[in-house]
């Protein structure tokens, strides 16, 4: 009986052999549920951006193909300040468009946490200014703004701690959990011999990559990249193919079950940034690309019927005699235009009225239409409002309106930067590069808090809220009772404005070191005063004895000697 228990316990245990057949099933699997939205996407390519998707492995280092449905450059227009737009006011590198923050809501005024965070803040801006992440993120925008997701890939970096790369919108294919969070992706791409053997050794190879690396270098090889949850997990185990996330190198023509690569993550190494997915969907279903596209089939329609009317009117086709056949006739304004015997010429065949003004007003309404579901209108809104000559007020209201709109997809952007900032961290940690925490922080959680321009924009009406509230009290307590002006709590106040505001902590006193200035110029009052009341008492008994009386003399001149 303990043999058939030892014989039981050894099966259950015993790790999950990981095959290039098992590892292909998973990818078939994933490549099904992309296929559901594969033309969607296709679609979405022709019209926004042809040139920059890769939904066949052999679409690479292929000439650049000219598209003939794009007949209006709007949509590309839309799309790029739609990256710009959110480049700047979400992840802009010359500002801080984030915070690290401490979730116990007492230990936040400790001078000395406050301290902690700013400096993680800045060895991790720092790094990103040191990566290509800031020349990702507008790649990242575009993809996600037409089709509603993109990925960014990372690794570390032994120079520069992180190193990311956008994938190209048709090359991968993801997987989520059952909380919604991806936590698969896989790609097949291309990649030369040179290469291939320069990256994963020799005896890795197999012999046609082998072959090529010594006579073609420059061949390609199809290789596909699978990351996937580990069966074989083991907690603390120092083997990387037991880390959380199993990553896979092979490749697609290889020998037998050989791999180029097998080890592990104990992070997803992939951000997705996603739009508004619905439900268990995969992959999400509405935002700007997908809302906008028939917007623009439209508005390549009407470039065609303008095209059309615009040149019925300035070329039309003529008739006239037959004698006026072959004979050429001149269109230089002020030329002689020959007649036939009868005195018939030229006249266009029919003349008509294309209404083209109506035509360009539907036109140009379609393409602010357009530039509208990418949230174009915002980011113009400070310009557009100095135009029209409208007071600060109404930009205020304006901004908060339209910053509504914007708000669900910002907190989606939010969620995939969070992830960002959690991957270098824990880099940082593998570094040793974080500074030491002060003791107030053991076992505490940590938060992080976004304060861009767009964040900022949203909480400007707690700002506006605040400067109402002040001047009101202060009002009131001028008019009516000057005690109600103590019912501001002025160092709160300002610690909350400048954390809406977005102010660097350490150009704000700690409210302890405010409280002791305080109890220091309460003290030297009270000593100035009592030094008034003695000087007062010395002019008392010189006007009251003379200016030779003594204490003796006065005491019996008082009557109390």
């Amino acid at each position: 009986m303990r043999q058939l228990q030892q014989r039981k316990d050894c099966w259950e245990n015993k790790p999950m052999q990981i095959t290039k057949k098992y590892l292909e099933s998973r990818r078939y699997e994933m490549d099904a549920v992309f296929n559901n939205i594969k033309a969607d996407l296709q679609e979405l390519a022709d019209y926004f951006c042809p040139r920059a998707v890769r939904f066949l492995v052999d679409d690479i280092d292929k000439p650049l193909k000219r598209n003939k449905k794009i007949l209006d450059s709007t949509p590309l227009i839309a799309v790029r300040n739609f990256s710009s737009g959110m480049a700047t006011g979400a992840t802009s590198p010359t500002l801080r468009w984030f915070k690290i923050n401490v979730r116990n809501k007492k230990l936040k005024k400790d001078y000395f946490v406050k301290k902690w965070c700013t400096d993680v803040e800045n060895l991790l801006r720092d790094i990103f200014n040191s990566s290509p992440l800031y020349i990702c993120l507008p790649d990242v925008y575009s993809q996600m703004g037409i089709f509603l997701f993109s990925a960014l890939a990372f690794e570390k970096d032994y120079e520069n701690v992180i190193h990311c790369k956008v994938l190209p919108m048709g090359s991968y294919r993801y997987a989520k959990d059952e909380k919604g969070r991806v936590n698969a992706l896989v790609r097949e791409y291309k990649e030369t011999a040179r290469n291939i053997l320069k990256k994963f050794g020799e005896k890795n190879c197999s012999h046609n990559v082998k072959e090529a690396a010594k006579n073609k270098p420059l061949a390609r090889f199809s290789i596909v990249h699978i990351v996937i949850p580990n069966p074989n997990h083991k907690i603390n185990s120092p083997w990387s193919s037991d880390k959380k996330f199993l990553s896979v190198y092979y490749e697609v023509a290889g020998e037998n079950e050989k791999f180029l690569e097998m080890g592990g993550f104990d992070i997803f190494p992939y951000v997705i940034f996603e739009c508004k997915n619905n439900g268990e969907d995969t992959y999400p279903s509405d935002g700007p690309g997908i809302n906008a596209l028939s917007d623009v089939r439209q508005l390549m329609s009407l470039v065609k019927e303008y095209a059309k009317a615009v040149k019925k009117i300035v070329s039309p086709a003529y008739k006239g005699p037959s004698a006026l056949k072959n004979k050429r006739i001149s269109d230089v304004p002020g030329a002689f235009v020959e007649e036939d015997d009868n005195g018939r010429g030229l006249s266009p065949i029919y003349e008509v009225n294309p209404r083209v003004l109506e035509l360009k007003a539907e036109k140009d309404d379609t393409k602010q239409t357009i530039k509208e579901h990418f949230y174009n209108d915002l980011f113009a809104m400070i310009l557009n409002t100095a135009e029209r000559g409208r007071t600060a007020t109404e930009v205020n209201e304006l901004k908060e309106e339209k910053m509504v709109l914007l708000s669900p997809l910002l907190m989606q952007i939010y969620s995939s930067l969070r992830q960002i900032i959690e991957i270098t961290f824990y880099y940082c940690i593998q570094f040793n590069l974080v500074p030491e925490p002060p003791q107030q922080l053991k076992g505490e959680n940590m938060e992080i808090e976004f304060v861009s321009i767009l964040a900022q924009a949203l909480k400007a009406q707690n700002i506006a809220s605040m400067e109402r509230f002040t001047t009101f009290t202060i009002n009131l307590a001028n008019t009516i009772d000057p005690t109600l002006k103590y019912k501001i709590n002025g160092c709160q106040m300002i610690d909350d404005y400048a954390d809406f505001a977005n102010i660097d902590p350490a150009q704000i006193q700690p409210t302890e070191n405010v409280e002791a200035i305080k109890q220091q110029i309460m003290e030297q009052e009270q000593t100035q005063q009592l030094l008034n009341q003695a000087a007062q008492g010395s002019e008392v008994i010189k006007n009251v004895g003379g200016a030779d009386a003594f204490g003796g003399e006065l005491m019996s001149r008082l009557g109390f000697a």
